[in-house]
């Protein structure tokens, strides 16, 4: 080992220039982390893609059958003129109204059934008492068709949106008060026994044991009421009302207007798929406790 006035210091080590160093080498080698994300969404655009490709093989079917003579334009027109049609209703605001009005008394009839389903479904599990008096009326009224009750609605309520809110209403309710039934009546009683031995009140039970066990099958059965709500809906504006999507339906049929028909018929189906498609995500947000 060399001292004294001989003995040198090694060279201080030149500085990382662009393109060396940590910020060379990050350039030069992408984070693990980083591919791996860029893989994720790849693998999910193929599934997305995978999954729709039957509704895409499907429009080009439907656009390429008039046109090569398949089938006669006048019974089912090219998507292309469809998608045209639908673009002119939706600027003359004929779309735009008529979907307003139906999606006003959509969501009344379909809440006030997914409130008063639960309630009733709860409590026939809950009170032996209201499963008497209510069980007998659910058996006769669940195989009646729905939709035969809007002629009586209609003597009732007259032809305005109380007709078409009060069949969306009962027919949504039916499922909705099954499916709370059958999840209240699902509960692990050891913890209903448990928390009320500990002192609890019977409402504190239902609200904090009950509820939340028979949620899984009560948004189960509100599913079922979604896509209920949709066929009583367009069913109920057939035959009454002068207002709403499946008026405008029934209006440009009668009037031979058919590529802005099938314009209408597609806007309820895509409502339908894009209500159902909301309401996967709001599920598996409420019940993210359950994983």
């Amino acid at each position: 080992m060399m001292t004294g006035p001989c003995a040198q210091t090694p060279p201080p080590r030149p500085s990382p220039v662009k393109g060396e160093g940590e910020e060379g080498a990050s350039s030069l080698n992408p984070s693990p982390l980083r591919g791996r994300a860029g893989r994720g969404v790849s693998r999910r655009l193929l599934a997305a893609l995978g999954r729709y490709a039957p509704l895409l093989l499907l429009a080009l079917a439907w656009e390429a059958a008039p046109r090569l003579g398949l089938v006669s334009p006048a019974a089912l027109p090219p998507l292309s003129a469809v998608l045209r049609a639908w673009s002119g209703l939706l600027l003359g605001g004929d779309l735009v109204s008529n979907g307003a009005s139906s999606l006003v008394n959509l969501v009344s009839g379909l809440a006030a059934a997914i409130v008063a389903g639960t309630a009733i479904g709860v409590l026939m599990a809950w009170y032996a008492s209201v499963e008497t008096i209510v069980n007998p009326l659910i058996r006769c009224l669940y195989p009646l068709p729905k939709s035969a009750l809007i002629p009586v609605l209609i003597l009732w309520f007259g032809i305005g949106a109380a007709s078409k809110i009060a069949a969306i209403f009962i027919g949504c309710l039916l499922p909705v008060t099954i499916s709370a039934y059958n999840g209240a009546r699902g509960v692990d009683e050891t913890l209903v026994w448990s928390a009320l031995a500990s002192g609890a009140r019977r409402g504190r039970v239902l609200w904090d044991i009950v509820l939340p066990a028979a949620l899984p099958e009560i948004l189960a059965g509100t599913r079922t009421a979604l896509g209920l709500s949709f066929i009583l809906l367009v069913s109920s504006e057939f035959l009454i009302g002068h207002t709403g999507l499946g008026y405008l339906i029934s209006f440009l049929g009668e009037g031979g207007v058919y590529d802005a028909m099938f314009a209408g018929v597609l806007t309820v189906a895509a409502f339908g798929f894009l209500a159902d498609r909301a309401y996967l995500a709001l599920m598996r947000r409420l019940l993210v406790w359950r994983q």
